[in-house]
């Protein structure tokens, strides 16, 4: 993939860039694969899957754009060595319905007079937009502002926004008064009837709620999703707990058909991803007693885990880029069940998880390319339990 930006010197972030897509995933594979040779079941070769490969360009699904520049010429990307606003609007790795909204949403900023947050003198009132693709091209905008003054333009001006960004099914403001390194706040105002995206995602349909966490490849997390049920339907246990669950893509679709036996739980410390998550299971099952046998639980999956007198029979934990750390790590090697699947979006981290849990050994793996152009992996792994 060729990029004008990285050309130019102006975006480093996709530090692979112009290195050919095969010899990305080759490095990918081969870096993976020595970082948790010492922990496999078998050979090498029957360990390990194909690679879930990506399209090499247009797959990001959410776009956290700084917004910069002046109110009559904002710019819309990231922020240089001077802090200072760089116009990223037409970045290759963004999906298209994305790229399209952006013209119209750095009008948006001039019509409602939404003077970019100017980082080094700390003036200044819209600091973000971040914006999400959900199913049949919807999006959902989200305006982080400094002041509750950001949030009654928006909401002032949210006709004209809605007229000029059709595809905008749900738009909100995010506060954020501290002049600290972060994204978001925590007040969060939806403008819009509608407060949730759908979001297909392999074969369940999700609902994300604004400040809960969506994986930005959709058609790679699909492919992620599909893997690991398939592996929890050949080990066919009666029940699951999803740690770190997020909106519920791993519990969903462990969860099997409506009418199935199978029982679920996701362990979520968000409380808005475990209300995505609860959109998304009851709009998919109708059934009540479906709805009783899947369960989002707002909870710290450690101390949730904690106070389990026995863990369900299999475990899927996909968590953050910190990986589980000593104590749950700890707590699965003596008390987890058989057959864990961990999805990790750090494989070092994982191997470390995996040196703290010895009994446990990698079945079967694949690697997943959720992010080309850079140097960030994930991994899928089926671990066992080795007996005696």
């Amino acid at each position: 993939m060729q990029c004008d930006y990285f050309d130019a010197g102006v975006c480093r972030s996709c530090t692979l860039m112009g290195v050919p897509y095969d010899a990305q995933l080759a490095e990918k594979q081969a870096r993976v694969e020595a970082l948790l040779a010492a922990h496999l079941a078998g050979p090498a070769d029957s360990v390990w899957g194909p690679p879930v490969a990506s399209v090499e360009s247009g797959f990001r699904a959410k776009a956290k754009m700084v917004v910069g520049g002046t109110v009559d010429s904002p710019t819309l990307g990231i922020l240089d060595d001077r802090r200072q606003g760089v116009d990223l609007r037409r970045c290759g790795v963004i999906a298209d319905p994305i790229l399209d909204a952006l013209p119209a949403i750095a009008t948006f900023v001039t019509t409602a007079q939404l003077t970019p947050y100017d980082v080094p003198a700390r003036r200044g009132e819209l600091k973000n937009v971040i914006i999400t693709l959900g199913a049949a091209d919807s999006l959902m905008l989200r305006f982080v502002t400094r002041t509750a003054d950001g949030l009654a333009r928006v909401r002032r001006n949210l006709p004209s926004l809605l007229a000029a960004v059709p595809a905008a099914r749900v738009v909100t403001v995010n506060l954020l008064p501290e002049h600290k390194a972060v994204l978001e706040g925590d007040e969060e105002h939806v403008l819009t009837e509608a407060r949730a995206l759908p979001l297909r995602v392999g074969d369940v349909e999700l609902r994300a709620l604004p400040q809960s966490f969506v994986q930005t490849n959709t058609a790679v997390a699909g492919a992620l999703y599909r893997q690991a049920a398939a592996w929890v339907d050949e080990v066919a246990p009666a029940s699951v707990a999803d740690l770190y669950c997020g909106v519920g893509g791993f519990a969903l679709h462990a969860a099997g058909a409506p009418g199935a036996a199978r029982e679920v739980v996701g362990v979520e410390v968000s409380r808005d991803a475990v209300a995505s998550a609860e959109l998304a299971r009851d709009a998919r099952y109708g059934r009540d007693d479906d709805r009783a046998r899947i369960r989002f639980v707002a909870d710290d999956a450690l101390e949730w885990a904690r106070q389990q007198k026995q863990l369900p029979e299999l475990v899927v934990v996909n968590p953050p880029r910190r990986g589980l750390g000593e104590p749950l790590a700890t707590l699965l090697a003596d008390r987890g069940p058989d057959t864990i699947v961990y999805s990790s979006c750090n494989p070092d981290t994982l191997a470390r998880d995996l040196a703290a849990m010895p009994d446990y050994r990698v079945e079967r793996a694949r690697v997943v390319d959720m992010f080309p152009q850079t140097a960030h992996v994930e991994v899928l792994t089926l671990l066992r339990r080795v007996k005696g």
